[in-house]
C-alpha cells in the first residue's frame, strides 16, 4: 500500500491542504493520506496560536466523507516540537510492509537537507511536494539519497496566517475553507 503522510499546524486547516492531498493520491496512486497536526513545528517558535484539539477537530471535520482520508493525533500526543523523523519512524513501525511518501509545498524543499536526521529520514520515505506560489524554483537539497517526487499542478495561494488574520479582522473565508470547519470556527469562536 502506498500511504501519504501530511504534517502541518493546520491552524486552521483549508482548501489548499485537501487540493494538495488529492492531487497526490490522484497524480502518485496513494491508497490512503493521514493528515498529522503537529504539537509544536520546530520552524514555528513559539506556538500555534490554536489549541491541539481544536485543530484536530477541524481536521475531522474537513475530510469527513472523503474515503481513505484520515487525521492522526501521534504528534500531539507527544508533545513539544514535532520533528518528521520521530513521525515516520511511528508510521514506518506502524506499516512496516507499506511505501511512505511524505506530502509537503514546494518552500520546504529547498530546506530538506537541514532536516534533522534527513539521511534516516530518506531511507524510510519518499517526498511529494507541490509547487506554492512564490516558491516556483525552490533550490534543490544536496542530500542525494532523496527521492523527490513533483505533483503536478499548483497549490491555491492560501495560507493559514492569511486565514487567521481574515477571521481576526470579520473577513469572509467561505471560498478557502471548508464549510464544516467555518462553521466549527464561528460555533468555537476562534481566531477573533
Amino acid at each position: 500500500m502506498k500511504i501519504g503522510l501530511m504534517g502541518g499546524s493546520f491552524d486552521p486547516v483549508h482548501t489548499g491542504h485537501l487540493i494538495a492531498a488529492k492531487q497526490t493520491v490522484k497524480q502518485h496512486g496513494l491508497d490512503r493520506v493521514i493528515m498529522i497536526p503537529a504539537a509544536q513545528a520546530p520552524q514555528k517558535f513559539p506556538a500555534t496560536t490554536t489549541a491541539a484539539h481544536h485543530r484536530i477537530a477541524m481536521l475531522r471535520a474537513a475530510i469527513e466523507g472523503i474515503a481513505d482520508f484520515e487525521v492522526s493525533d501521534f504528534e500531539v500526543s507527544q508533545g513539544g516540537a514535532s520533528y518528521t523523523i520521530d513521525t515516520v519512524h511511528h508510521f514506518h513501525d506502524r506499516f512496516p510492509h507499506d511505501q511512505l511518501f511524505w506530502i509537503m509545498g514546494s518552500d520546504k524543499v529547498g530546506s530538506l537537507d537541514r532536516w534533522r536526521s534527513i539521511e534516516a529520514l530518506a531511507q524510510l520515505v519518499d517526498f511529494i511536494y507541490l509547487e506554492r506560489p512564490g516558491y516556483l524554483s525552490s533550490p534543490q537539497p544536496t542530500t542525494p539519497s532523496l527521492k523527490l517526487h513533483r505533483c503536478d499542478g499548483n497549490c491555491p495561494d492560501i495560507s493559514s496566517t492569511q486565514l487567521r488574520d481574515r477571521l481576526r479582522h470579520g473577513q469572509p473565508v467561505e471560498d478557502l475553507v471548508p464549510p464544516p470547519v467555518v462553521v466549527y470556527i464561528g460555533q468555537n469562536k476562534l481566531y477573533q
